[in-house]
């Protein structure tokens, strides 16, 4: 029996995230109170016997790089196989960067041509979910596949989001869209997970490859190309859950929705286990007068005030008279005496000061530096934010990476923006 490998897209830039990805790549972006995002596409490797893949970096990649690092979390420490982290190495001309993401895979051919492969499994690193590949390769080699798709069905709203197949009784492709802006008579949805046959793949990268007018993309050059030419193109409907997190809103409640009393993911499967880099912490301290309700803590945190349908990340201190609702707190952040969080989503390392109420007020008046982005009520806090006492900030609003005290010279109005030095915008 051949090798199984796994290539996992981990180089977009997740602008869509916002502060959350303007200093780390979406992949490495926390999720779920104590992993990344990208554990779940790894886990999902190697629980389904996948333990040679190469992982293909692009847009600032220094977390990503430290958090896989050689892969021990994921038993991907290995002689033979193992991880690889694949980064573009520019030389003679700015093609050298992956320009989309077939020549992301093209660019790293000879990874492939090296191994003893039938078929080449590609993902995304940015989804969550949990799904067992062999089920995948067995519906690829029952249908003869040249290519097999994932898809799962989108709400009606959301299809201009997505790359939409139509496919026959049989499975078979019969039609891709990328992105559609009409109606569309479908609303399968591809998710990002490709296996195609080696050889079918390596002759249409090479193809795509010297086509000048392509724009070296899966979902808007090859799939529709490999569908229009009548390739064996099927769609494998995966019934469970799956999520992409790629904007702020859908990151958050899918943050949020592992706190119903049946998580959509279930997360202590022992047969399942979503692996990831852990720090040595002390338990959970909840102090006497505290409350803590339908929320997830991870080790170190301590709680003296009140904390309510949130997920606080490892380290996280709510002192005492302080109350955290609705909202994401992330590493070691610290929120001060009386202060309160509403609908906020706040990054490591932050302070916030004695008696501040962020997410404030009634004024939902979109963001004005991303109104496309930040619209829906929530707060972001860029990491090592430090928020002085009593300061007020409004829904919407965008505090930036190290902004300290002396930046705020007045309350943050919904819709408002304070950018510190390590912030893009």
């Amino acid at each position: 029996m051949s090798s199984r490998y796994a290539f996992i897209l981990a180089g977009g830039v997740g602008s869509r995230l916002c502060l959350l990805s303007e200093r780390r790549a979406k992949p490495a972006v926390p999720f779920g109170g104590k992993y990344r995002i990208i554990d779940f596409t790894l886990s999902n490797c190697v629980n389904s016997g996948i333990f040679d893949v190469g992982v293909l970096t692009q847009y600032r990649p220094t977390s990503l790089n430290q958090h896989i690092g050689i892969g021990r979390p994921w038993d991907l420490d290995r002689t033979r196989g193992g991880i690889q982290l694949l980064q573009p190495a520019p030389g003679l001309s700015a093609s050298d960067w992956y320009q989309g993401t077939a020549d992301a895979i093209y660019q790293n051919i000879v990874h492939l041509k090296r191994r003893r492969t039938d078929e080449v499994l590609i993902l995304s690193g940015d989804h969550v979910y949990q799904m067992d590949y062999n089920v995948l390769y067995a519906f690829h080699r029952r249908n003869h596949a040249r290519l097999t798709v994932a898809v799962t069905e989108v709400p009606e709203a959301e299809v201009d989001q997505f790359g939409i197949l139509e496919a026959d009784a049989r499975g078979r492709v019969t039609a891709f869209k990328e992105k559609p802006k009409g109606p569309v008579p479908s609303r399968l949805a591809s998710m990002g997970v490709y296996l195609f046959d080696r050889e079918a793949l390596i002759h249409w990268l090479v193809e795509d490859a010297a086509m000048a007018e392509s724009s070296h993309d899966f979902g808007k050059d090859l799939l529709p190309r490999m569908v229009a030419r009548d390739e064996a193109v099927f769609a494998y409907r995966f019934p469970g859950y799956w999520q992409d997190v790629g904007t702020l809103d859908s990151y958050y409640r899918a943050n949020l929705e592992f706190l119903q009393p049946t998580p959509p993911l279930d997360l202590t499967d022992p047969e399942w286990v979503v692996h990831t880099q852990t720090a040595d912490r002390p338990p959970v301290r909840v102090e006497a007068g505290a409350r803590v309700s339908r929320s997830l803590l991870a080790n170190g945190c301590a709680v003296r005030g009140e904390v309510v349908n949130s997920v606080l990340f490892p380290g996280v201190v709510v002192e005492r008279g302080a109350v955290v609702r609705d909202s994401i707190v992330m590493q070691d952040t610290v929120v001060g005496a009386e202060a309160s969080l509403n609908r906020a989503i706040v990054d490591k390392e932050v302070r916030v000061g004695r008696g501040a109420r962020v997410g404030h007020g009634e004024d939902n008046a979109p963001n004005r530096a991303c109104p496309e982005h930040l619209s829906s009520g929530l707060v972001v806090v860029g990491k090592r934010a430090r928020l002085p006492e009593g300061l007020s900030v409004g829904r919407n609003a965008r505090i930036g990476a190290s902004v300290v005290e002396e930046d705020f010279t007045a309350p943050v109005p919904a819709g408002g923006v304070v950018d510190g030095p390590e912030s893009m915008h």
